[in-house]
């Protein structure tokens, strides 16, 4: 099992939409094949930033799976414009 957790940080005045936005692009990743589970945190000290944890099956799961299909693109349109960055990582339990 892979974890990957992303951290978003939205555009001024976007972080009420990305909020929004993330229920139905939720459904779209949980659709993925090699998707077990997906869930979204928000900062305390800082509401604009948000965490995504998902576990995918493998790496490849996430990468050629998901991020090379339709889906990826239907969560980007649902999220893309509402965050100025992200930083995306891999990791596995010990």
């Amino acid at each position: 099992m892979v974890l990957e957790i992303a951290v978003f940080t939205t555009r001024p005045g976007h972080a009420e939409p990305f909020a929004e936005a993330y229920t139905q692009a939720r459904e779209v990743i949980l659709g993925s094949p090699g998707c077990r589970s997906a869930r979204m945190t928000r900062g305390v000290e800082d509401p604009g930033q948000f965490t995504l944890l998902v576990e995918w099956d493998t790496l490849e799961a996430h990468l050629e799976g998901f991020r090379g299909s339709e889906r990826f693109t239907r969560w980007r349109e649902l999220l893309g414009p509402h965050f100025e960055s992200a930083d995306v990582r891999h990791t596995e339990d010990l």
